[in-house]
Protein backbone atom coordinates (compact mmCIF):
# COMPACT_ATOMS: atom_id res chain seq x y z
CA UNK A 1 0.00 0.00 0.00
CA UNK A 2 1.22 3.57 -0.82
CA UNK A 3 0.80 5.78 1.67
CA UNK A 4 0.75 9.64 1.60
CA UNK A 5 4.90 10.26 2.10
CA UNK A 6 5.78 7.69 -0.64
CA UNK A 7 3.40 9.68 -3.22
CA UNK A 8 5.02 13.21 -2.04
CA UNK A 9 8.58 11.76 -2.64
CA UNK A 10 7.82 10.14 -5.62
CA UNK A 11 5.94 13.09 -6.91
CA UNK A 12 9.30 15.19 -5.95
CA UNK A 13 11.67 13.03 -7.55
CA UNK A 14 9.42 13.03 -10.92
CA UNK A 15 9.56 16.83 -10.69
CA UNK A 16 13.16 17.35 -9.87
CA UNK A 17 13.99 15.37 -12.73
CA UNK A 18 11.62 17.65 -15.01
CA UNK A 19 13.37 20.36 -13.81
CA UNK A 20 17.00 18.74 -13.96
CA UNK A 21 16.22 17.79 -17.38
CA UNK A 22 15.08 21.35 -18.27
CA UNK A 23 18.13 22.90 -16.60
CA UNK A 24 20.36 20.60 -18.76
CA UNK A 25 18.91 22.33 -21.82
CA UNK A 26 19.48 25.65 -20.24
CA UNK A 27 22.74 24.80 -19.74
CA UNK A 28 23.29 23.45 -23.38
CA UNK A 29 21.61 26.62 -25.31
CA UNK A 30 22.48 29.47 -22.85
CA UNK A 31 22.63 32.14 -24.96
CA UNK A 32 25.18 33.79 -22.65
CA UNK A 33 28.19 32.83 -19.83
CA UNK A 34 25.79 33.87 -16.83
CA UNK A 35 22.71 31.95 -17.91
CA UNK A 36 24.80 28.71 -18.06
CA UNK A 37 25.99 29.32 -14.73
CA UNK A 38 22.58 30.34 -13.21
CA UNK A 39 21.29 27.08 -14.95
CA UNK A 40 24.55 24.94 -13.08
CA UNK A 41 23.77 27.11 -9.78
CA UNK A 42 20.37 25.74 -9.40
CA UNK A 43 21.53 22.13 -11.37
CA UNK A 44 23.54 21.78 -7.83
CA UNK A 45 20.12 22.97 -5.88
CA UNK A 46 18.44 20.08 -6.87
CA UNK A 47 20.74 17.80 -6.64
CA UNK A 48 20.86 18.86 -2.70
CA UNK A 49 17.12 17.94 -2.46
CA UNK A 50 17.50 14.91 -4.42
CA UNK A 51 20.09 14.12 -1.55
CA UNK A 52 18.08 15.07 0.75
CA UNK A 53 14.48 13.11 -0.40
CA UNK A 54 17.50 10.04 -0.58
CA UNK A 55 18.20 10.37 3.21
CA UNK A 56 14.47 10.52 4.21
CA UNK A 57 13.96 7.79 2.15
CA UNK A 58 16.52 5.83 3.63
CA UNK A 59 16.29 6.98 6.88
CA UNK A 60 20.39 7.91 6.81
CA UNK A 61 21.02 10.99 8.05
CA UNK A 62 24.45 11.21 6.97
CA UNK A 63 23.95 12.22 3.63
CA UNK A 64 22.85 15.16 4.94
CA UNK A 65 26.37 15.85 5.63
CA UNK A 66 27.32 15.06 1.63
CA UNK A 67 24.25 17.93 0.93
CA UNK A 68 25.88 20.48 2.92
CA UNK A 69 29.27 20.13 1.79
CA UNK A 70 27.78 19.79 -1.51
CA UNK A 71 26.44 23.39 -0.65
CA UNK A 72 29.07 24.90 0.25
CA UNK A 73 31.22 23.87 -2.69
CA UNK A 74 28.41 25.54 -4.59
CA UNK A 75 28.43 28.54 -3.09
CA UNK A 76 32.00 28.71 -3.11
CA UNK A 77 31.75 27.86 -6.82
CA UNK A 78 29.18 30.87 -7.68
CA UNK A 79 31.00 33.35 -5.39
CA UNK A 80 34.19 32.91 -7.83
CA UNK A 81 32.33 32.47 -10.57
CA UNK A 82 30.93 36.13 -9.97
CA UNK A 83 33.85 37.30 -9.62
CA UNK A 84 35.10 36.16 -12.67
CA UNK A 85 32.35 37.58 -14.42
CA UNK A 86 33.36 40.99 -12.66
CA UNK A 87 36.73 40.91 -13.82
CA UNK A 88 35.47 40.08 -17.45
CA UNK A 89 33.24 43.09 -17.49
CA UNK A 90 35.72 45.15 -16.01
CA UNK A 91 38.67 44.50 -18.84
CA UNK A 92 35.73 45.09 -21.40
CA UNK A 93 34.86 48.40 -20.11
CA UNK A 94 38.35 49.27 -20.07
CA UNK A 95 39.42 48.06 -23.44
CA UNK A 96 36.46 50.08 -24.94
CA UNK A 97 37.47 53.02 -22.94
CA UNK A 98 41.32 52.70 -24.60
CA UNK A 99 39.88 52.26 -28.13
Amino acid sequence: MITFLNLCIAMSLIFLSIAAILLFIRLLIGPTLPDRAAALDVMSVLVIAIIAIFAMTTKHPIYLDIAIALALVSFLGTIAFAQFIEYQVKETLEDIDNG
